[in-house]
């Protein structure tokens, strides 16, 4: 009779181990598919910065950086035409320029639209966009981190309208910091605000303790060009 019962028993406990089995790899899979998708969300969307805030470049990466491009981005506003009826396009010239400073605030070089690279080579403006037409970047930095001189311990990124429209008839306008190696997103920062200045301190890239970080600025200013706004750079280094 107990032979008979553990071999009715078998059956039945097998089955259920089955059950077991297959219901424990279905949440497992799900487990695995879950904590995949949160991962590969974290590694496409970019920080949204917000002005003063911070961030280490490396650490947002999760790799080793090496190599970054600077993008600016903006659109011009259309004016309305006479008595508010119809519109029409209107070209603006944003600059972006990128400013070497050293630990005394000296400026060592800069990158703008009348000298593309800087004299060590370690960082290329690739050229002048005049209207602000097209989607993306309207004009890039690139900056080779392994080749920034040892004097250099901060970079200021700014951006001047040339054309001498100001903010207020600009939209569309960021900045942002992408790994070159993979082009992914590090960080983007929102620059269209109303207002009437014609330039912004965009951002620093600075080093400390031996890592690249980020400051998101946002101060606006007017001027041209950077020569004008050495002395509000010099005050946020």
């Amino acid at each position: 009779m107990q032979d008979m019962l553990k071999i009715n028993h078998r059956p039945v406990l097998l089955d259920r181990f089955i059950l077991f089995y297959y219901s424990f790899e279905k949440h497992y899979l799900y487990l695995v598919v879950v904590a995949k998708t949160i991962y590969e969300v974290k590694n496409i969307m970019a920080i949204s910065l917000v002005k003063g805030q911070k961030i280490s470049l490396e650490k947002e990466a999760g790799t080793g950086l090496t190599k970054v491009v600077m993008g600016l981005g903006w659109d011009a506003k259309k004016k309305k035409g006479l008595f508010g009826f119809g519109s029409k396009d209107q070209s603006i010239d944003l600059d972006a320029s990128c400013v070497l400073f050293d630990e005394n605030k000296n400026m060592i070089d800069t990158v703008w639209f009348r000298q593309l690279k800087s004299k060590d080579g370690s960082i290329v403006h690739t050229g002048d966009n005049r209207t602000g037409d097209g989607e993306g970047d309207d004009e890039q930095i690139v900056v080779d981190l392994t080749k920034i001189p040892a004097q250099v311990k901060t970079l200021m990124f700014i951006v001047n309208s040339f054309t001498g429209q100001n903010f207020g008839e600009i939209e569309n306008a960021f900045t942002r910091i992408v790994n070159h190696a993979n082009n992914k997103e590090i960080a983007r920062y929102n620059l269209s605000c109303n207002g009437n200045h014609t330039a912004m301190l965009m951002a620093k890239v600075y080093k400390h303790n031996n890592e690249w970080k980020m400051h998101a600025l946002g101060e606006n200013c007017s001027g041209r060009t950077f020569h004008e706004l050495m002395p509000i750079m010099q005050a946020n280094l």
